[in-house]
Formats: C-alpha cells, structure tokens, sequence
C-alpha cells in the first residue's frame, strides 16, 4: 500500500457572500459538471502558478429545473448579488470551495492561503494538507452522496 498523496489545499463553506465574491473576482467558470461542480483555472499562485478553484457540489445534487448546467452558477450569483431567488437555495446546490495547485505544483499550505486570499478576498475557513483519492474513492463509491467538503474538512481538523 502506497502512502496517502497529501495537497495544500484552502477551503471556504459555501455562502451569498462567497458565492458573489467568486462571480465579482473570477467571473464564469471555466468549466461546470452536469454533478455539479463549477471549475476556475487562475494563475494566483506564486509565480504565476495555476491554481484550481473547485466549488463542490452537495451531497446527491441535482440540477434545479430551469437553468442549465453552463447557467447555474451565473444565474445563482446574480439573484444572491441583487436579493432575488436563486434557482434553488444555496444549501441545495454547493457545500464550498477548494483550491489547490492544478498541476501538482508545489506550495505550502500558507503559501497557497495568503495567494488565494489575495485573489478572493475572502480568508478560507481551512487550510493545510489533504488527501484527494480518499475523498474521491469514497465519492465515486457512493455516486457522490457524500460531501467532499465535508470529508476534507475533518482532515484538516486535529
């Protein structure tokens, strides 16, 4: 058995707040998933490296009727950025944000949160090593009825 691959990663729970920010900050995805994810690739780190931002879907998400896979996360942002109704609640949609180096490139866990604060805005609620294909294995094993933010989360936590 190989040992764990451990990743500097930052996270933020999924709120209005960080849900606008990202939209004023990054604007539209890069990328979105019909599971729900919504992708970024910046080049925020140190020296310009590319750093994925990842907004993680909830636990069995499902699409909210209406808006498509591509609309979701614009159409979402701009009813939290004007007080309208989103689509669905936010609790519905996504539990929060990771970003990570997206090519394996390496930085320090502090390094990785003071760049990604720079370009959000937004101190992460967590920080520090995890690891991915545990969180991922047990994901794919359960046709994504977990929370990967959650399951992160507890890796951090002492």
């Amino acid at each position: 058995m190989s040992p764990a691959a451990l990743v500097p990663v930052c996270l933020w729970r999924a709120t209005p707040e960080l849900i606008v920010a990202l939209d004023d900050r990054f604007g539209e995805p890069v990328d979105a998933y019909v599971n729900g994810s919504q992708v970024w690739l910046r080049d925020d780190g140190p020296g310009e490296m590319t750093f994925e931002w990842r907004l993680h879907p909830v636990a069995g998400f499902r699409r909210p009727s209406g808006v498509g896979t591509y609309e979701l996360f614009e159409a979402t942002a701009l009813a939290l950025a004007t007080g309208a109704d989103p689509p669905a609640p936010l609790t519905a949609m996504w539990d929060g944000l990771e970003v990570f180096a997206a090519y394996g490139d390496e930085v320090e866990p502090a390094t990785l949160s003071a760049a990604a604060v720079d370009a959000l805005g937004l101190a992460p609620d967590a920080w520090g090593l995890v690891d991915h294909k545990v969180v991922g294995d047990e994901w794919e094993r359960t046709g994504g009825g977990i929370s990967i933010v959650e399951r992160l989360m507890a890796q951090l936590r002492p």
